[in-house]
């Protein structure tokens, strides 16, 4: 990372009796309160004198009943200023401004020291807890968080259900913050009234629009050594973090002192603004001085992968319809060499893989070293290196731990010696709490995907992946919270309900015009999108190739190309078959053209759940592209190009729906025009129902 020079930092030291202070945003349109009364701390949140957050209790419960939200007391108030910017080595921008009011509030409880860092940006403001090293600290094992954030019960909100079978993989909810519960989401959305393991609560980022017009979303940033925070909800519009626990109940297990995670709550004046926030990067650390991770290069890749779980003509495991056999990933490298791709991932090429494999962490254990009879890793390798491309590795764990940790080092030895720079991740286990680890005792115990257990264990394959120089694609992660600003080759991760579900079931029409303001809110995402083939594609089983008329993607082609621009990840999938490509040669040169890596971006216009569209500009160039995406409703839009240099001549090459074009009767009909734009060039679009537009402009010499 390059990091600018910091403009000025002031800080001011005073020691503080009072029971309220506050401080504001840069800004000052947002204002920070600060509270004691009655032996606790509380915090509320104003913007432009309109109530975000309202009085709101903090503090931790340690082991041994010490508890830091009671009869604490303020020692010191210091308050500090940072007006920075920084480069990172890839993203939606160039340069990052890092600005915020800072107040530190430092407590005492007895003796015990403990403190809580507020940083108050203009999108947003983020705290933590920090409770040092003591003597009289006997455990540092954190029993409960008793954060708060005290909304008003008028406030709707998206949201997903947490401790639950499917780990982030749901449609979204959206109801008032008291309706947050396994038993409405089941009524509403899914049933999962059988999942009766944990509470009912929701996962973060949890985004809201408030009565008073304003938009908010809850999450954390910088996640390391601690327990996942979902919110759970409390009446009256209160929500509680709730931390995943410990199979013996404890949320947080620590030898040492306890620097939380930082809590976040991103406030904007419209959904759009939203999207432009980069809070959860600036909250994380550059990487460690004298790391070196010039390595990690963003790209686009290919797999073998859709035609296993989309159109179901071949098998992960051995079979008749293998799919990871010499000739066909020969044939696919061919196909991702001679188009310019920088990867093909190649899944069911290992040992391990059987049909019953999938999904409740009791399958036969993978190895990560042992290919199938009919995958010769050393030969696929060296190909690809020579016509230009690389195999793009595959670990799905299975949700077995250990038997992955056990096997780390040999496994990514073996891709550096091949020359693999990234591997596709997975951690499939559809029950809700069912990762097994044998505790201190020797014995089984069983604990949750999102718990302290599981955010160490992906801390630590991050990190060894990074000595072996390979970057990380994760599938069935622990949330982003910003960890790839220290760790660049976290690159991207899936954890939301992804295009596969659109392979074997489907996620309706209107899912990804959600998925931006939700899950993207923390990071990139490996949506895997550009299906092109959207009906008619889905065999019966790989024995049997009769279509299965009621497999649907439900899309456009040019919707398609548009999540290329709307859902950003550093490494984008093409995700269709190659055959499926060829049928539309003029699309598949967008997919080819359109950078993962950008300078800036703009969000042209959006409405949570109907519409999206945002214009990007390549790091690289002075082209932009843009994409837009609507959900099960035409759109006609007017588009002006005011975004552009002024006096600079560009071409414009637009896909978009044509008159008759619709996501279930007719998806796969679309227009291409080309002409000469400028800043003052204005357009009418329409987006069909569950359609979009795709643009590519490039400047003109």
């Amino acid at each position: 990372m390059k990091k600018s020079i910091l403009i000025f930092i002031i800080s001011l030291l005073f020691s503080c009796n009072s029971s309220q202070d506050f401080i504001t945003s840069p800004d000052s349109k947002i204002k920070l309160n600060i509270y004691k009364k009655n032996g606790s701390l509380f915090y509320s949140i104003e913007k432009n004198n309109k109530m975000i957050v309202n009085k709101s209790i903090l503090g931790i419960l340690l082991k041994n009943n010490l508890d830091f939200s009671k009869d604490i007391k303020i020692n010191k108030i210091s308050k500090s200023k940072n007006y920075s910017s920084w480069s990172p080595m890839y993203g939606e921008e160039s340069i990052i401004k890092n600005e915020y009011n800072e107040i530190l509030v430092s407590l005492l409880k007895d003796e015990l020291q403990a403190s809580v860092i507020f940083r108050v940006f203009n999108d947003g403001v983020a705290f933590k807890y920090i409770i040092p090293n003591q003597d009289n600290i006997l455990s540092y094992d954190i029993i409960d968080e008793k954060t708060e954030f005290n909304l008003s019960p008028d406030d709707k909100a998206w949201w997903i259900p947490a401790f639950s079978y499917r780990r982030y993989e749901f449609l979204h909810a959206f109801s008032s913050v008291d309706s947050i519960s396994k038993k409405y989401f089941s009524e509403n959305v899914e049933d999962i009234s059988y999942d009766s393991l944990g509470i009912g609560a929701a996962h973060t980022p949890f985004t809201l629009k408030k009565k008073n017009g304003f938009y908010v979303s809850i999450h954390e940033a910088n996640l390391i050594n601690y327990s996942s925070m979902t919110l759970a909800p409390r009446g009256n519009g209160s929500l509680q973090a709730e931390l995943y626990p410990w199979s013996d109940g404890t949320k947080v297990k620590l030898e040492s002192e306890i620097i939380s995670p930082w809590r976040t709550i991103q406030i904007a004046d419209n959904s759009s603004d939203l999207l432009l926030s980069n809070m959860i990067l600036n909250l994380n650390d550059d990487p460690e001085e004298g790391s070196d991770f010039s390595w990690v290069k963003p790209g686009k890749y290919m797999g073998v992968w859709w035609e296993m779980i989309g159109t179901n003509e071949s098998t992960w495991w051995p079979s008749s319809n293998h799919g990871a056999n010499n000739k066909k990933v020969t044939k696919y490298i061919d196909f991702a060499s001679e188009h310019g791709f920088d990867g093909l991932l190649v899944e069911g090429w290992n040992e391990g893989w059987h049909p019953g494999w999938c999904c409740s962490g009791n399958g036969n254990p993978f190895s990560f070293t042992k290919t199938q009879k009919d995958f010769n890793l050393p030969y696929l390798s060296e190909y690809a290196l020579v016509k230009g491309t690389r195999l793009v590795g595959h670990h799905e764990t299975g949700g077995q731990i250990q038997n992955y940790e056990n096997q780390l080092d040999e496994a990514f030895s073996l891709y550096q010696k091949h020359g693999i720079k990234f591997i596709k991740t997975g951690y499939v286990n559809d029950v809700g709490k069912n990762i097994k680890r044998i505790d201190e005792n020797g014995e089984t115990v069983f604990e949750w995907h999102h718990g302290q257990y599981m955010v160490n264990h992906m801390q630590r394959v991050i990190e060894k992946a990074a000595e072996y120089e390979i970057s990380i694609i994760k599938h069935e992660p622990i949330k982003d919270t910003g960890l790839r600003r220290k760790y660049p080759n976290f690159i991207s991760r899936e954890g939301a309900k992804g295009q596969e579900f659109n392979g074997f079931s489907s996620n309706g029409v209107n899912h990804i015009t959600i998925l931006p303001f939700t899950r993207m809110l923390s990071g990139p995402m490996d949506y895997t999108p550009g299906i092109f083939k959207l009906n008619n594609f889905r065999y019966v089983s790989p024995d049997n190739t009769v279509i299965d008329k009621n497999a649907i993607v439900p899309s456009t082609i040019t919707k398609e190309l548009a999540l290329y621009v709307v859902l950003y990840s550093p490494m984008q999938m093409a995700a269709d078959l190659p055959d499926h490509y060829l049928a539309h040669p003029k699309a598949f040169e967008f997919i080819k053209d359109v950078p993962v890596d950008w300078s800036e971006r703009k969000i042209i216009d959006s409405e949570i759940g109907s519409h999206l569209i945002i214009a990007r500009k390549d790091k690289y160039s002075e082209n932009w592209y843009v994409g837009g995406i609507t959900n099960e409703n035409e759109k006609i839009i007017s588009f002006d190009f005011s975004f552009l240099d002024e006096n600079k001549n560009y071409k414009l090459d637009l896909f978009s729906d044509s008159l008759n074009t619709h996501w279930k009767d007719n998806p796969m009909e679309y227009e291409i025009s080309n002409e000469e734009i400028d800043s003052n060039s204005k357009l009418e679009l329409r987006m069909a129902p569950g359609g979009g537009f795709a643009m590519e402009i490039s400047l003109q010499d």
